[in-house]
């Protein structure tokens, strides 16, 4: 099978379902920047030697894969019902996740500044683009139904990785940069 299809090359790409829309679309922006995101999160997987640590992020990985089939699906195109949607439970798991890592690290008394472990970098580059596939959800969700879950996923997302962050450097026995 080719890579290249050539399809795309007026401008256009391919929703689940057939739909053909601008690569410039909402929906298409909302869900590349997901995608930046998971590729964030496979650069801090490849920096990071905490195996528990590890694991927890090729899970995240795995879910905003299914985040982004959810965005590129829209609710009535043909096939959606085949599409794994983010529920409420996806951002409840992201929610203990942060309080359970939350009780190892110190507490959170200053500003800190993105950096550290190359790890913790790397996550911390992965918060900011949780945050920007944040707010093309938030733009697309007022234009076009989106399942709400997704944007409720982001946005815990972007705690976790933040959490993730400090604990990576934590781990690692490295001072956190503050501000």
């Amino acid at each position: 099978m080719k890579i290249y299809t050539r399809t795309g090359d007026a401008g256009e790409t391919g929703l689940f379902g057939g739909q053909r829309v601008g690569k410039d679309c909402l929906r298409v922006e909302a869900y590349g920047a997901v995608d930046e995101c998971n590729a964030a999160l496979g650069l801090a997987v490849s920096t990071c030697t905490d195996q528990e640590l590890r694991g927890q992020l090729q899970q995240l990985q795995r879910e905003l894969f299914d985040l982004g089939a959810d965005l590129a699906t829209p609710e009535d195109s043909p096939g959606a019902e085949r599409v794994r949607r983010i529920e409420a439970a996806a951002a409840a798991r992201l929610e203990g996740l942060i309080d359970q890592a939350t009780q190892e690290l110190p507490p959170l008394t200053r500003f800190i500044l993105p950096g550290g472990t190359q790890a913790a970098s790397a996550l911390h580059l992965a918060r900011t683009l949780a945050r920007r596939a944040e707010r093309a959800v938030v733009r697309l969700e007022r234009e076009e139904a989106v399942n709400h879950q997704c944007l409720v996923y982001l946005n815990r997302l972007s705690d976790l990785l933040f959490t993730l962050a400090r604990l990576a450097n934590h781990r690692a026995g490295e001072a956190e940069p503050t501000w």
